[in-house]
């Protein structure tokens, strides 16, 4: 029997389910058995929200613990990834993706557009703030932090305090949780983050024999989309702080494949926001991310951030 491989994962219920199944993935794969080792991380330890807390705070901890050799490899979810590449690090593999909308879930089974005016929506991401102020509907939004069965528990639970959550339909699905989604909603209304829903599989690039292990959990079509949206949220942060939002789509074009790429930027209080698109070639997937986020910042997506209510 080969030695098992050293997955790192967090220790919350998302994490281990996601990091379970993509160690179910590389065995059935490759035969080469995998066990979890744990590893706690900042953000697991601290209250504060997430936009305090700052983008890899749950990833630090997993990429420390590679270097020093305590574990072969380690899954994020690709949206915590910083966006700029680790010099020793290399992501080896992204393995299919999950559907990137995001859902609601209510405590009257009621949909985004039949909540009364004044219901309280709970969620942790600016970009979803933004886009729930956008839409007009009288809302009250408010940030909330905790892992998808805390959230859940503020809708549906005996002591729930809020009206609705809105969550990201990955996670959901992840933990088994689908028949509680009350509305998968239209990216039309609520664009995605970047790499929403995309898992990346970690190791380091020194390690030849390891990354061509782990390349069998590669999913070409899940990375092209993800190199898209991530190469637009690199090009926009040098030039924009404003709540972002990304949604990478594959289909047949008459030449082969081609990417369908939108993209937004939207003010904090949802005033304002810029909402263009781009097509490609998967094979110039980062080209287009960057083409787009050019296009939005040519049309004042660097001016959308300091908006308020």
């Amino acid at each position: 029997m080969s030695t098992p491989l050293r997955l790192g994962t967090r220790g919350s219920a998302l994490a281990l389910a996601q990091s379970q199944q993509t160690a179910d993935a590389l065995t059935a794969a490759t035969g080469r058995p995998v066990e979890l080792v744990r590893i706690v991380t900042p953000g697991d330890r601290s209250s504060a929200p997430v936009a305090q807390l700052g983008v890899g705070v749950f990833v630090s901890a997993l990429r420390d613990a590679l270097l020093a050799n305590e574990i072969d490899f380690a899954v994020h979810s690709y949206k915590d990834l910083p966006t700029a590449p680790h010099p020793s690090l290399l992501i080896a593999a992204v393995p299919p993706r999950q559907d990137p909308r995001d859902v609601l879930i209510s405590r009257s089974d009621l949909t985004l557009a039949e909540l009364p005016p004044g219901s309280v929506i709970g969620t942790g991401a600016v970009r979803r703030i933004a886009q729930l102020h956008a839409l007009g509907l009288e809302l009250q939004v408010t940030p909330i932090r905790g892992n998808i069965d805390t959230r859940i528990a503020r809708v549906l639970g005996p002591e729930a305090d809020l009206d609705a959550v809105v969550l990201a339909r990955a996670g959901v699905a992840r933990l088994g949780r689908t028949a509680e989604i009350t509305e998968t909603l239209d990216p039309m209304l609520m664009l995605p983050a970047p790499a929403q829903g995309a898992l990346a599989v970690e190791c380091r690039s020194g390690d030849a024999d390891l990354v061509e292990l782990l390349a069998a959990l590669d999913h070409a079509p899940s990375r092209s989309a993800v190199v898209a949206e991530r190469a637009l949220l690199a090009t926009l942060e040098a030039g924009c702080s404003a709540p972002v939002a990304a949604h990478a789509e594959l289909a047949e074009g008459e030449e082969g494949d081609e990417i369908y790429l939108r993209g937004a930027v939207i003010s904090p209080d949802g005033s304002r926001a810029i909402r263009l698109s781009r097509t490609g070639t998967p094979a110039d997937a980062a080209e287009i991310g960057k083409a787009l986020a050019a296009d939005l910042l040519e049309n004042g997506a660097d001016t959308l951030l300091g908006s308020t209510e």
